[in-house]
């Protein structure tokens, strides 16, 4: 099975619709599929819910589809770089499930996993657990989580071979594992592709059973949200 696209817009073409859910890899603009979103954004897809730790910044990142307007529901647990996420929630145009960051990782692995639910303390006792089933154990209380499960995954790894199976470079991994396994197909954007057999298994750190599509983009813009620098010392 050929798992390399040419390009991102081959790679979405016959796989997104309109009102799917759309699994997205990146935490702040570390680690996002940068020429994926801009394909998923060219397509003209509409009605998303968006599954993100973030929604990128205005006109970058998930940014973009917040722009167009082609994102109807997000679920993340940061929001604050994105004044046009920020307008179009407070307008009524947009829906939020707010979700803590830890939370939000387990749901998209156990989602992978094929676990269809989890408890956590987390959010016990605050509007997080609204709505939730809450059950004690061991004499504490722990809310029930419904894992997720998305339609299409987009990942950023720094190099797979032609099987699928993934490298992430640094902190560049943040979320993108989870999200990986989570999708029911999942299309991967590297900056690097090597023949299958390369890596040595210890290596890799997503199996290419996760991997269904594969997309080069050897030169990414890898943007910086906000850069703080101090003078150079004399």
């Amino acid at each position: 099975m050929n798992k390399v696209f040419p390009d991102a817009a081959s790679a979405l073409a016959d796989i997104v619709k309109d009102n799917q859910t759309i699994a997205v890899g990146g935490f702040g603009l570390c680690g996002i599929p940068e020429a994926l979103i801009a394909a998923l954004r060219d397509s003209g897809v509409k009605g998303l819910t968006a599954i993100s730790n973030n929604a990128g910044v205005d006109g970058f990142g998930l940014g973009q589809l917040l722009t167009t307007r082609q994102i109807r529901k997000m679920i993340s647990s940061y929001v604050g770089e994105n004044k046009e996420f920020e307008r179009q929630y407070l307008a009524g145009e947009l829906e939020l499930e707010f979700t803590p960051q830890g939370t939000l990782a387990e749901k998209l692995r156990a989602g992978g996993a094929g676990i269809p639910a989890f408890f956590t303390r987390t959010g016990v006792g605050t509007i997080v657990a609204e709505g939730k089933e809450i059950r004690e154990f061991d004499g504490k209380q722990y809310v029930m989580e419904r894992s997720l499960v998305a339609d299409v995954s987009l990942v950023k790894a720094w190099k797979a071979d032609k099987a699928g199976n993934l490298v992430y470079r640094k902190t560049a991994r943040n979320f993108n594992p989870n999200v990986a396994m989570a999708g029911k197909i999942t299309v991967v954007e590297v900056e690097e592709l090597v023949e299958t057999g390369s890596f040595d298994p210890d290596e890799v750190h997503t199996p290419g059973i996760f991997v269904h599509r594969i997309v080069v983009n050897a030169t990414p813009e890898k943007r910086i949200e906000q850069r703080t620098v101090r003078p150079t010392e004399a």
